[in-house]
């Protein structure tokens, strides 16, 4: 069942999604090499509960941390632990917060030094497919229309391999909602899309092919053939004309831009945001 959420109930799941921008820049400027993966994570659950909201992800279906973070070969779901983030390292931080009663729920992938040429553009063309599975997120247009935009750039133009058992979702009272937003797909197919409705695309991009397994903890998912995986995701509203974007890249870019740590290679061509 797809919920469609009403302006001032946006305007609320706006204020989460900010929330989780804010959260994404305050662990930018701490990254480095050799903080551990669980100190960030205790740093985000500190954040989000000192802003009077809850993190999303902890106690959900058994998850026991606040946040996921997918280091290298992690696509997603990665447990913070022990591991010291190295140079050449590139680092998915994913983040849901419940403020208000809404989620927000967006991930961004860092580069901790530089993982060198071939990674850097791994990571760009991953972020650059997010924003134009975004340009198709209109009313009219269909899911389809999205996901075919990601695969297109992603897999046909570059030859990445494009995740297929995860996918973007809908989002608003609970974290995960109807439709799921898959990246890859045909073009004009599946759910035809309608001012209101809230998603949360989702780009899961591997170096090498799309295949991935689970390791033993149920959680963590890597890519099969041991290569990196980028992840970025935005929490957009669907409207007529053009998406309208609840989440801020732009807050964690000018810290990305000012961490001596964090490498960003050459600045993305993407949508404004607004």
């Amino acid at each position: 069942m797809i919920l469609y959420k009403t302006n001032e109930q946006v305007e609320l799941m706006r204020q989460s999604a900010l929330l989780v921008s804010k959260t994404l820049s305050e662990v930018a400027g701490l990254l480095r090499p050799g903080i551990t993966t669980l100190s960030i994570d205790k740093t985000i659950g500190e954040f989000v509960r000192d802003h009077s909201a809850i993190p999303s992800f902890l106690n959900y279906h058994g998850y026991p941390f606040n946040s996921c973070i997918s280091v290298n070969d992690v696509v997603v779901h990665g447990f913070p632990g022990k591991y010291e983030l190295k140079e050449g390292d590139i680092v998915s931080i994913d983040i849901g917060v419940i403020l208000n009663g809404w989620h927000g729920d967006h991930a961004y992938t860092f580069a901790i030094g530089d993982p060198g040429a071939a990674v850097m553009q791994l990571i760009a063309v991953t972020k650059e497919s997010l924003y134009k599975g975004i340009e198709k997120a209109v009313a009219g247009n269909r899911i389809g229309d999205i996901a075919f935009a990601i695969q297109e750039h992603t897999e046909k133009k570059h030859g990445y391999g494009v995740v297929r058992e995860l996918v973007g979702h809908g989002l608003g009272k609970s974290l995960h909602e109807d439709p799921q937003v898959p990246n890859y797909g045909k073009r004009g197919s599946g759910q035809k899309l309608k001012e209101g409705l809230v998603l949360a695309i989702e780009p899961m991009i591997n170096m090498g092919k799309k295949d991935v397994y689970t390791d033993d903890d149920g959680w963590t998912v890597r890519t099969k053939d041991g290569k990196p995986s980028v992840h970025f995701e935005h929490d957009v509203c669907i409207r007529k004309g053009k998406a309208d974007i609840l989440s801020d890249y732009s807050l964690i870019e000018k810290v990305e831009l000012a961490n001596p740590h964090l490498f960003t290679g050459q600045p993305v061509a993407a949508l404004t945001e607004g």
